[in-house]
């Protein structure tokens, strides 16, 4: 990860443990408490760790290695584009994560809330 995702991490790190601790006030319950953990560091690193150069593709090309071109003299910064691949909008992978994030969201809650 490149120093600017280190603070991102570091800060989302920092609120998981905020909502983990306001669940564990709220619920008086140490077992709700590691699901929240367990859940916001799946959670996180869903978003953050991933390879998005390598996702970055078509979805038929997944299967396929990484081929990286010849740079030549040109540095590697000067060849990414100037929008983080993070953030740009994909239809199939914000459908899978909709979903999935969805889903597990729906499941916490219902185990927080009972």
């Amino acid at each position: 990860m490149a120093m600017g995702h280190d603070a991102v991490f570091r800060l989302s790190l920092v609120w998981l443990a905020a909502v983990v601790v306001l669940v564990g006030l709220y619920t008086q319950s140490f077992k709700k408490m590691v699901a929240t953990y367990l859940f916001g560091m799946f959670a996180i690193c869903g978003v953050l760790l991933p390879d998005w150069e390598f996702f970055d593709r078509g979805v038929s090309q997944w299967c396929s290695p990484l081929q990286v071109e010849k740079m030549g003299s040109q540095s590697r910064s000067a060849l990414r584009p100037t929008t983080p691949t993070r953030f740009r909008i994909y239809p199939i992978r914000m459908a899978v994560y909709t979903v999935v994030y969805g889903i597990a969201l729906h499941k916490w809650w219902m185990f927080i809330s009972n």
